[in-house]
């Protein structure tokens, strides 16, 4: 993440090391630490690129998934998906202790790292306010949750993600450091002394606290609801429906928090607080762990939809027949009974996101009103 070094190159890399610039860390970190810290990014590289292949596939191929919650979830996974392409870069310079690529690439990695970092927090405020729509808001809903609005906002998410992309992108530059070892940077306009605290707090309140602010919002409301009502609808199974997917979508996003929430306050303590990272051993460790944590997030996120969504789990079945036994070992530890699960598959599904007869119950409920 490039927030670290405001001369440095991928969010992760890039924002922390925005200010460590003027810090070689090849003689503190020992080469043990820096291959622990490249095999790592490899796994979180390879788990995170399958399942989140496997995510967008389902979501493609499945007529069922083509819903307005699992349109943002696409857009989550493909750009969970295009930052994890750049961890093997990532994990190179690291255990080289110097940029072994080319200007260009330094840029497109730097951009792909602030997009990721803007387009998965804006993906999950949006998901957070449609949730919030479908709990509180049952009968607007129809004419808002639809797939094609949904497609609109996942294209408007990245228009709005690319305010901060495209200059990054732009301010990318490789620049050698006095020990000869070459860094690709985020090159902050002079003089840097105003520019640096002024981006880390930008990115700190647009990538984080404003959209978790929202997001918190939007939860506590549909808590409220839920609470207050013993049903949301004339339907049960609807209700099962809509809590289900509402704690799946909290659970991404709680996900998001604790592994972001690290680096993004370690950046603003950076900039605002003077503290130095690069004085220690110990500290350039810790500021890699959060940082390899940052991106361990793009691979978490499909586990949480194979585990808390029935949709996912079974086309996960459907598309790997052979992880088929473990997840009815997880179907029969959880309780859950394969009619009601197979009634979603063998049925046809509204543009809303729910299966025409408990679309038609929240229709009818309409049409009384």
């Amino acid at each position: 993440m490039e927030f670290f070094e405001s001369s440095a190159s991928l969010y992760n890399e890039s924002y922390v090391q925005t200010n460590l610039s003027d810090f070689d860390d090849a003689g503190v970190l020992p080469t043990g630490v820096k291959i622990t810290i490249a095999i790592v990014y490899m796994v979180v590289c390879i788990v995170g690129l399958l399942g989140n292949s496997l995510v967008m596939y389902v979501i493609i191929r499945y007529t069922k998934m083509n819903t307005a919650t699992y349109i943002y979830i696409f857009n989550l996974a493909l750009a969970d998906f295009l930052v994890l392409t750049t961890l093997p870069f990532q994990g190179s310079d690291v255990l080289l202790d110097s940029w072994p690529f080319d200007l260009s690439l330094c840029k497109t990695v730097v951009g792909i790292d602030y997009y990721n970092m803007f387009t998965s927090v804006f993906t999950l405020t949006v998901m957070s306010v449609d949730r919030y729509i479908a709990v509180c808001h049952p009968v607007w809903s129809l004419a808002v949750r639809t797939t094609s609005k949904a497609k609109v906002v996942n294209v408007g998410v990245w228009v709005l993600a690319s305010a901060f992309g495209v200059p990054v992108m732009m301010m990318g530059h490789l620049e050698v450091e006095p020990s000869g070892s070459i860094e690709c940077m985020v090159v902050l306009p002079k003089p840097r002394e105003y520019w640096e605290p002024v981006f880390v707090v930008c990115v700190f309140l647009f990538s984080f606290l404003i959209p978790v602010a929202i997001i918190s919002v939007c939860y506590g409301l549909m808590v409220r609801r839920l609470h207050s009502v013993r049903l949301l609808s004339g339907s049960r199974d609807k209700d099962r429906y809509l809590r289900r997917i509402t704690r799946m979508v909290l659970a991404v996003v709680l996900a998001f928090v604790v592994c972001w929430a690290p680096v993004q306050v370690l950046a603003l303590v950076q900039a605002l607080g003077g503290v130095d990272l690069g004085g220690s051993e110990t500290s350039m460790v810790a500021m890699h762990f959060c940082i390899a944590l940052g991106y361990a997030n793009s691979s978490l996120n499909p586990l949480l939809y194979a585990f808390l969504d029935e949709n996912f789990k079974r086309c996960f079945r459907a598309s790997c027949p052979h992880a088929g036994h473990w997840a009815n070992d997880m179907d029969v530890l959880a309780g859950r009974k394969s009619s009601r699960r197979s009634k979603w598959l063998d049925g046809e599904e509204h543009e809303n996101g729910l299966p025409h007869g408990e679309m038609e119950m929240v229709e009818g409920q309409v049409r009384e009103q």
